[in-house]
This record gives C-alpha cells, sequence and structure tokens, in this order.
C-alpha cells in the first residue's frame, strides 16, 4: 500500500550513491587495463583518466535512467520495501549494474521467466583503487544490490526474485498481475534453512489456502492436489531433516563394541555378538 511504499531503511543516499560509483568505475578499470599490459606492480591512473572514466559511467548510467518507466518503477518498489532500501537507493543500484538489459529482456513478450536480484556483502573496489600486477585491487567487503543469473556468484545473502506468470509482453499496465514478487533470506549462506523457511513459512500456507486451481474445479478436495500438497510437505520434512544433519543436530549413540569383539573365540560367538 501507499504507507508502506513509504516505510523505507537504509543508509545514507549520498554516501550509497558514492559507492555503487566507485564500483562502476572500478569495473571499468578491469576492462581497460589488465595487469597482463604491464609489468609494473600497481598502475595508479592520472587524474585525467579517472575523470573520462567517471563521464563515461555517469552518462551510461543517466541514459539508463531515462528507460524507467512504471514497470521499471514497479520493481523498484517492490525491492525496496522487500530488502529495506529507499527506492532511490535501488534505482542507483539497478542503472549502475552491467547486466541492466536483462530488465528490458524480462519484459519482452516470452521474455526471461525470472529476474533475480542478490543483496549481500561482495568485495566492492575502493575509491583510490589501484591495479596490481595479479589483477587484485584495494577492496572492502560492503552490501551490494544486484542483478544476477542465479549461477555465476556464490549466494550469501538474500535473494529477491520476479517471476512472470505468461508470455505476454509486460506492460505499465499489466505489470501488477503478470509478475509475481518474492524474497529469499540465505543470510550467512544457509541456503537450506532459507528454502526450508520460504516452502514451510510462506509457499505451502498459501497453497494450502488457494481456492482457484484453474481447470480443477474441485480445488482441495481433488486427489491430485492433495497428493501434491502431501508430496511438498514431504519435501520440507526430508529437506528439514538433511538440514539437521549437515549441523549435527542428530547423532547417533556411540556405542563400545570393544567388550563384545575381544571375546569373539569361534563362529558361535560371533552369532551371540550380533
Amino acid at each position: 500500500g501507499t504507507e508502506s511504499k513509504h516505510r523505507r531503511r537504509g543508509g545514507d543516499l549520498k554516501t550509497r550513491s558514492t559507492e555503487l560509483g566507485s564500483a562502476v568505475i572500478g569495473s571499468l578499470l578491469t576492462a581497460v587495463l589488465p595487469a597482463s599490459t604491464t609489468g609494473k606492480k600497481s598502475i595508479v591512473l592520472s587524474s585525467e583518466t579517472r575523470k573520462e572514466l567517471a563521464k563515461q559511467a555517469k552518462v551510461t548510467k543517466e541514459e539508463r535512467r531515462a528507460q524507467i518507466d512504471e514497470r521499471h518503477k514497479y520493481l523498484i518498489s517492490r525491492l525496496g520495501d522487500g530488502i529495506g532500501l529507499s527506492e532511490q537507493q535501488v534505482e542507483e543500484a539497478i542503472i549502475s549494474d552491467d547486466k541492466f538489459q536483462l530488465i528490458e529482456q524480462f519484459f519482452a513478450p516470452s521474455g526471461l521467466k525470472k529476474l533475480l536480484f542478490f543483496y549481500q556483502d561482495v568485495l566492492q573496489q575502493k575509491s583510490n583503487a589501484s591495479l596490481r600486477s595479479d589483477g587484485s585491487t584495494n577492496s572492502l567487503l560492503q552490501k551490494k544490490l544486484f542483478i544476477t543469473m542465479g549461477s555465476t556468484e556464490n549466494f550469501t545473502g538474500t535473494c529477491a526474485f520476479f517471476l512472470r506468470t505468461s508470455d505476454k509482453v509486460i506492460t505499465a499496465s499489466n505489470v501488477t498481475e503478470e509478475v509475481n514478487f518474492g524474497i529469499f533470506d540465505c543470510t550467512n549462506g544457509n541456503i537450506l534453512q532459507g528454502l526450508e523457511f520460504f516452502l514451510s513459512q510462506i509457499m505451502i500456507p498459501a497453497l494450502k489456502s488457494q481456492q482457484n486451481w484453474g481447470a480443477v474445479k474441485e480445488g482441495l478436495k481433488n486427489s491430485q492436489i492433495q497428493d501434491f500438497l502431501y508430496s511438498v510437505d514431504k519435501f520440507v520434512g526430508a529437506l528439514s531433516s538433511s538440514r539437521q544433519n549437515i549441523e549435527d543436530k542428530i547423532q547417533l549413540t556411540k556405542v563400545d563394541i570393544d567388550i563384545y569383539v575381544s571375546n569373539l573365540q569361534n563362529p558361535s560367538d560371533y552369532v551371540t555378538a550380533g
């Protein structure tokens, strides 16, 4: 609602913008000055080069900002509410992202079925970044919101996702009906716990309260629907057991078998011990 859209959390906007700008410039440095092109241990760019890179990054960001319409604003609003950032911070992150074009691919007819965002600690280059001979830079861990395909970066924080419900082109008038939004929290990289919570606390209750099951007129009374829900419940149970096993919460009782083994003399003793 309108009230929730104004409940924002997050840091100072000016600081956030500066950090994102530094990250964009840093990525450009890596692209234009590979370590293999020099024998020096460190390259410090001239102020003129830095200004030019910053200018190019600013032009790209403003071009993208001009493309933002009501569809983008809907995504930005949902992300801000779900993650706890202001809409300005989310917009700045999106227009600074090198995967910005994935948003248009998501909106296109028969486009991408999902659009993923990670919000987690990443190594960000400092504003005075210098490229060393091994390709590394001065960097520090900072929270960052970025677009991802979900297969190239390690997932250690929060995943915000948008899912299409049809192959229709996404427009300003249908984006609220055709696009679903969700949050998947895996803070500290605890993916199994995050998935278990998402399914047990969000998806299963939503499914069990679902009244409209499309062509299945009987709804929840249908045996196939009941079997499906039972299977999901069973999967969550198995997921919970697996997680607890991994966390060593289920331990087998230790048995001292030395007293039995030391007295084995003949085959009948083996049977008795068994």
